[in-house]
């Protein structure tokens, strides 16, 4: 993929996914021309900042926005390239219980960046997903869906503009803020750890994994399209065992708003999805290009109808071992 010369903008920028972004784009492409981050929260800007100084990554901007604010989008888009919409409202339970802050985020951010995309230079947008968004039960899933719908939809309205928006869904980031195996590392000196269900599975990817989907869609994406990864399960309990085999596990119950398992494709969706290889795509039903064009570019095999790809009926699996030596990896290089 050739970035030279391009501006890029990321949305919630200071996030885990933000800074491992920023992180690869220097690695990989350090011949761009600028990379803007762009967040609310200016103790993490000054924080990120310290992580990535204007002296070594001369190429770093940083702006504080908030999605909500229209206005601001535009002008952070001025001459703007590429858009990575990472910012969320993201924990469950506290979306339970402040929807209206939820929706002002998650809805009317996604309204916001698409409508400053479209009145600006930028020609592509990648929208950051997750697998709440796939027949959601809680309300932030319910946020992420209506977003998922907005930038799909925005590839009918753009008219003769050349812009492109697609969507990357995932599951659990391992070792993200707020996410289960840095609460269960900081839980296991208490003896005790928390589990909500027994029976209780999750998607994982890495941040990594992460980035490198954002990166596919980005240089692959012909505008619609939801990308989804191939990526193990692994079950909650094995994930407390790994990281703390001598705690006792307690069940406490489910938080409002989460499933025992998650989902990323629907049944209903397999009519629209495909099998790239690497990764699954569904794609948009009323496509503004042609579907056998797509599938002769990139060797696409439509899923049987009725496929769904659910984290408890996954056939493929973390182990406890195997969960371990990712922790040290990914999460915590003193994990022993």
């Amino acid at each position: 993929m050739n970035l030279e010369n391009k501006t890029i903008l990321i949305t919630g920028g200071t996030g885990s996914l933000g800074k491992a972004l920023t992180t690869h784009i220097f690695k990989h492409h350090s011949n761009i021309k600028k990379l803007i981050i762009l967040s609310r929260d200016e103790q993490k800007q000054f924080q990120m900042a310290q992580e990535f100084p204007e002296n070594q990554f001369p190429q770093i901007r940083f702006f504080l926005g908030d999605v909500r604010d229209e206005q601001r989008l535009i002008r952070a888009f001025q001459g703007v390239d590429i858009v990575i919409h990472a910012a969320a409202m993201k924990h469950v339970h506290l979306a339970e219980y402040n929807p209206d802050e939820c929706i002002k985020t998650n809805i009317g951010g996604a309204q916001n960046v698409i409508h400053a995309a479209l009145q600006t230079t930028v020609s592509n947008v990648v929208a950051l997903s997750t697998d709440k968004a796939c027949a959601p039960i809680n309300l932030y899933g319910a946020t992420k869906l209506t977003s998922d719908k907005l930038f799909v939809a925005a590839n009918n309205i753009k008219g003769a503009n050349p812009i492109k928006f697609s969507v990357v869904r995932y599951g659990n980031v391992m070792g993200s803020n707020g996410s289960v195996i840095p609460f269960f590392l900081k839980k296991k000196s208490e003896g005790k750890l928390p589990i909500t269900d027994a029976a209780m599975t999750r998607f994982n990817i890495s941040l990594q994994g992460g980035v490198d989907m954002v990166m596919h869609a980005i240089e692959h994406a012909w505008g619609g399209e939801i990308f989804i990864p191939k990526i193990p399960s692994y079950r909650i309990t094995d994930v407390a065992t790994a990281v703390a085999p001598d705690c006792e596990q307690i069940i406490v119950g489910i938080r409002p708003g989460e499933k025992i398992h998650e989902e990323m494709i629907t049944a209903s969706d397999s009519f629209y999805t495909y099998d790239l290889g690497k990764y699954y795509t569904i794609l948009p039903t009323l496509p503004n290009f042609k579907i056998n064009d797509f599938i002769t570019s990139f060797g696409a095999k439509k899923v049987t109808e009725g496929f769904n790809y659910d984290s408890g009926t996954n056939t493929e699996w973390e182990s406890i071992d195997g969960l371990r030596a990712l922790i040290k990896e990914h999460v915590d290089s003193n994990f022993q």
